[in-house]
């Protein structure tokens, strides 16, 4: 079905960052929010951060329930909607977790009984303090949580993925009880897609909540790979959205592309401009496309010690509110498309993906074994690249579907290829 396609931004506040829950300044949000809605968008995502929010498992913090309310009224009165994320756990390089669930309390954020009912109680309050805005979009549960599951982090809380799923049944279901008939979902990092051993798992994404959420980051070892203007890394946020589809159940079902940014020095201040048209452009290629979120609205001020450097500038604003080349990049398609239907040409050709899954091994869903094959260096990555840089618009299908033919046909797709069947050049694309 036709749809219009949403543009916003994930909302950094110019003031203080995401510690602004801490000194919370409504004039301040107003400010920040009038620049956003300035670019022409038309939601935010918005962070409360856990430990602020819930700093004991029994104590949700009603004054910051109230501030948050008081955010999304304020973007209502600018014509923007807000999703809200509500177990942060990292950002930016930060863990925020609440003292309830480290050292001393040490206890496993997925599987602990009387953590999750915590977190349970929390993200139902959050959706049900806003239920009834119009402008509320629903609950992300939080935002890559999947981070804290297994490596590279350094202090993980490992789970099956089994366990996986069901931590993120029993959340989706709060939300729910919070806020009914809302727009709730989950978001992981590229882990989920492309690193073997992580417990959250690619079908998991694509088949749990309202929506599939994609995070596209090109310093994953893409930019790296095929510099800043190549084929794969001006397309990597539209791969994601054709991968994602693969281990959908609904040939149509919605993909959010969440988050996206131009992190420099791999996508320098002079290009970011560019790289910024071209990846939103190509993304609006996919069908089924839900909308895109830019991270992030506004640039993290220098007096704010310890990010890593890339994301001081990251905002399509400065943290003086002042709009940058990529916020006047993002302006102009938010522009070009506002009103406008999307019906993008089918993809019919569907590249395909052997990952391995094993069948029943999650509830069901299937666990990939194999899922680097979809990493940048990866078979189906290089193969993707190599067909999108000769002409063709691949899409995805998996090796257990790629004889289906009902299923085929319930997504347009005429032709199957498998990567040893695409010709890859000795220079990667």
């Amino acid at each position: 079905m036709p749809s219009v396609v949403r543009f916003g931004a994930n909302y950094t506040p110019s003031q203080g960052w995401f510690h602004h829950w801490l000194d919370f300044d409504l004039d301040a949000v107003r400010a920040d929010l009038d620049s956003i809605a300035g670019l022409g968008l038309d939601h935010v995502r918005v962070f409360p951060i856990w430990p602020y929010f819930q700093p004991n498992r029994t104590l949700i913090r009603p004054r910051a329930v109230e501030q948050l309310v008081q955010l999304a009224d304020a973007a209502a009165e600018r014509g923007l909607d807000v999703n809200v994320d509500g177990l942060q756990g990292h950002l930016s390089s930060f863990d925020f977790l609440p003292a309830w669930t480290r050292t001393w309390h040490r206890r496993n954020l997925f599987t602990d009984p009387d953590v999750v009912d915590g977190q349970a109680a929390y993200l139902r309050t959050l959706a049900s303090a806003l239920a009834d805005r119009p402008n509320f979009i629903g609950m992300t549960l939080g935002n890559e949580v999947n981070q804290f599951a297994s490596g590279p982090h350094p202090d993980p809380d490992r789970i099956t993925p089994a366990q996986a799923g069901s931590w993120l049944t029993r959340l989706l279901d709060a939300c729910e009880e919070g806020a009914p008939g809302k727009l709730h979902l989950h978001a992981e990092y590229d882990a989920a897609w492309y690193q073997d051993d992580q417990p959250f798992t690619p079908a998991q994404a694509a088949r749990l909540g309202a929506v599939t959420a994609v995070h596209s980051w090109v310093f994953n070892g893409t930019a790296q790979r095929y510099g800043r203007t190549g084929t794969a890394t001006e397309h990597h946020a539209a791969y994601l959205v054709e991968l994602a589809k693969a281990w959908a159940l609904d040939p149509h079902r919605p993909v959010w592309l969440q988050e996206v940014g131009a992190p420099a020095p791999l996508i320098p201040a002079e290009h970011a401009a560019d790289f910024t048209e071209a990846t939103v452009t190509n993304a609006l290629d996919c069908q089924d496309l839900w909308g895109v979120t830019w991270w992030c609205s506004h640039d993290v001020s220098r007096s704010l010690a310890d990010f890593p450097a890339l994301e001081y500038s990251l905002g399509l604003l400065t943290d003086d509110r002042r709009r940058k080349p990529a916020g006047e990049a993002v302006a102009r398609i938010a522009d070009a498309w506002r009103g406008r239907e999307h019906t993008p040409a089918p993809r019919t050709l569907a590249l395909v993906v052997d990952a391995g899954d094993e069948p029943g091994a999650d509830g069901g869903a299937g666990v990939p074994v194999r899922r680097s094959v979809c990493a940048p260096g990866g078979a189906v990555f290089e193969a993707f690249a190599r067909l999108t840089a000769d002409g063709a618009r691949p899409t995805t299908v998996l090796a257990s579907r790629s004889e289906d033919r009902a299923h085929l046909a319930s997504r347009g797709i005429t032709e199957v290829v498998t990567p040893d069947q695409v010709i890859i050049d000795q220079v990667s694309p």
